[in-house]
């Protein structure tokens, strides 16, 4: 069945001693608005983690008529595959090229995408939306960057490397990081069910997302994401066509217990949240709420 519901999802995870996501274009350092002091993650870097759950814990590996388009792939002639030879894998007369990527690829089913085809014969009129060479599905899901709901302060670590420069040398290289004691992100976004008909997203495809938000981000286990957690996963079901509410994380407040700065957060157990603005919005409107949250967080007024 189609998704045929507009769903809002707001969602709010905590990084310590991590890089939530790295600036290739500022050595790879935290995402930091200058003017705010906030820290930034982008929409990419969620949807990173949700093809990430998919592929290495869902079967989205491939086999099966279930994959993601969006992965590194190798070419026929060896290396790695651009984004047409991608498409090639799914044949090549274009039609059933794209049929079979929207039937086999949930990413592209949930977040759209733009795939490489083939460029048109001459005379050829192409489709829609169609410039010759590639053709592009708005996906159903969308999110907003995500952003810290306080102020961060950056640290910079320096360590010793495991090896010298070079053979011979008689010091080892020194490492450096940016890191974030702690930073709480909130992610807003929306599953628009007009977009649905278009990319064929389905009800299975909605639940295997809100679970691939949720344990996607508990499973980022490597050294820089260490600490990932998942503290408050909220959506809303419309039942009104085409309502939503909007910017559900400006509806909510950021509490701290004690008397710190914001920069001097360290644990989930140093804030609550307060749902009081939020919860009466909702009463107003006919939606279906559904909370997930961690034990450790304290809301308060819902």
């Amino acid at each position: 069945m189609l998704v045929n519901k507009r769903t809002e999802i707001l969602f709010l995870y905590d990084v310590k001693d991590g890089n939530p996501n790295g600036d290739p274009s500022d050595e790879n350092r935290p995402r930091i608005d200058e003017e705010t002091g906030i820290n930034i993650v982008t929409d990419v870097r969620l949807k990173r983690t949700i093809r990430d759950y998919l592929f290495d814990y869902k079967g989205f590996n491939g086999e099966h008529d279930r994959d993601i388009f969006c992965r590194q792939t190798q070419a026929a002639k060896g290396g790695l595959n651009n984004g047409k030879g991608r498409a090639l894998m799914f044949g090549t007369k274009k039609e059933k090229q794209l049929e079979s990527i929207i039937d086999k690829c949930i990413d592209i089913r949930l977040f759209g995408g733009v795939i490489p085809l083939e460029k048109e014969k001459k005379g050829d009129k192409g489709e829609k939306g169609d410039k010759g060479d590639s053709i592009t599905f708005t996906g159903p899901v969308q999110f907003k960057m995500g952003r810290s709901l306080h102020k961060v302060e950056m640290k910079h670590v320096k360590g010793t490397g495991a090896f010298a420069s070079k053979v011979g040398a008689m010091q080892q290289t020194f490492r450096e990081d940016y890191v974030l004691p702690y930073s709480l992100i909130a992610f807003y976004g929306i599953v628009n069910e007009k977009a649905a008909v278009h990319t064929k997203m389905t009800e299975d495809d909605y639940n295997l997302l809100i679970e691939s938000i949720w344990e996607g981000t508990r499973n980022l286990i490597t050294r820089s994401k260490m600490e990932h957690n998942p503290r408050l996963l909220l959506t809303l079901q419309h039942n009104k066509p085409q309502c939503f509410i909007g910017e559900l994380d400006k509806h909510i407040t950021l509490k701290i217990n004690g008397d710190m700065r914001d920069e001097q957060i360290r644990d989930i157990t140093d804030i609550s949240i307060d749902m009081k603005a939020l919860k009466e919005r909702i009463n107003t409107e006919n939606t279906v709420a559904t909370l997930k949250k961690d034990d450790r967080l304290t809301i308060l007024n819902w």
